[in-house]
């Protein structure tokens, strides 16, 4: 899918609602992706590109959010009019996967059958998880437990 060229002022949402930065995305635009809101995108800004998805503003219309490194890497300031593109991330989990995950998969059949029964959510959250943790004995551990966790959770 080609890239898909938008323009949007930085807003910043309701603290209630987060306090987020962020850019706004219209419904019709999100219907055009594969997955629709569920589709990991790659958004570009002044030659700054970055993975993301899509988070529901509540009136069916969606936004990209823009955290303050964001925004200073893309020299993007609150109420400025920028242009900026979406496009399908080629990698559908938006994140590199670690290599002692690759490795621990490749050597565990079960392991491997219960990751790939997770949703791209829960991939993601194992791999942060990961990048959190620099001990690689203690990766391990992290990722059989989690994947233990939630084998019971659908038990």
């Amino acid at each position: 899918m080609k890239k898909i060229e938008l323009s949007a002022k930085v807003q910043l949402l309701d603290p209630r609602k987060g306090g987020y930065h962020y850019l706004f995305v219209d419904k019709e635009v999100v219907a055009q992706f594969p997955k629709q809101n569920k589709t990991r995108l790659q958004c570009t800004i002044n030659d700054y590109t970055f993975p993301c998805g899509l988070n529901h503003l509540g009136n069916g219309h969606f936004f990209v959010i823009l955290g303050k490194e964001k925004m200073k890497k893309s020299g993007t300031h609150l109420n400025e009019l920028v242009q900026f593109t979406l496009a399908v991330d080629p990698n559908p989990l938006g994140v590199e996967e670690p290599e002692v995950l690759s490795v621990l998969l490749d050597q565990d059949p079960f392991a491997k059958k219960q990751y790939d029964q997770l949703t791209d959510g829960k991939k993601r959250s194992l791999i942060f998880t990961l990048q959190k943790t620099k001990n690689l004995d203690l990766q391990v551990q992290k990722i059989l437990s989690f994947l233990e966790e939630q084998a019971a959770q659908k038990r």
